[in-house]
């Protein structure tokens, strides 16, 4: 018996799972990755679930928190702040790329900026599906990945982000309706 996952395109993999806003402290307390959550949500904006990869033994190697909200340009939007040891392939799953890594995105100037528990942290655009536009960095030395619906959206990383690792101190997060987006 074994507890591994195998997908016939990228080998083993780590179990999935999602959850409302209710398990973010169970999340946090056994990650191994940063849970990010915008320090301040937008106005308007709420949590709308949480996912992660791993199991109970190890811990998990990949979480993402979804937030929604109104669009700067209007209409709803969604965001999902992914954090992953390379390798994983969330991020990349849920940017709708192939493969496990973003691949040479950082090249040039960084296309946002934020603050990852008070350290400036570039963004750079990396391949997406039509639908989305994900931003890749590195944060505590593993992927962060922001993806936003629609690609319009992305003007939310123009505000000033900061984004807050659950895994230390609990903030209070507005919840909302669960994300289609984890699913």
């Amino acid at each position: 018996m074994s507890s591994d996952w195998t997908c016939a395109d990228h080998g083993k993999v780590q179990p999935w799972y999602v959850g409302t806003a209710d398990v973010i402290p169970k999340v946090a307390a056994t990650a191994q990755v940063p849970l990010w959550a915008p320090q301040l949500l937008i106005s308007g904006w709420t949590v709308g679930g949480v996912g992660w990869c791993g199991d109970e033994r190890a811990g998990a190697s990949a979480t993402v928190l979804a937030v929604s909200g109104p669009s700067p340009l209007g209409g709803p939007a969604d965001m999902l702040l992914v954090s992953e040891e390379p390798g994983v392939g969330l991020g990349a799953a849920l940017a709708g790329i192939p493969g496990l890594d973003p691949g040479s995105s950082a090249d040039g100037s960084p296309d946002a900026k934020i603050l990852a528990a008070n350290h400036p942290t570039p963004l750079w655009r990396c391949d997406s599906a039509d639908d989305r536009v994900a931003f890749v960095g590195e944060a505590h030395g593993v992927w962060l990945f922001a993806v936003l619906w629609p690609p319009a959206a992305e003007l939310v990383l123009l505000e000033h982000v900061e984004l807050h690792d659950l895994r230390h101190d609990q903030l209070s997060l507005a919840a909302g309706a669960p994300s289609p987006r984890l699913h």
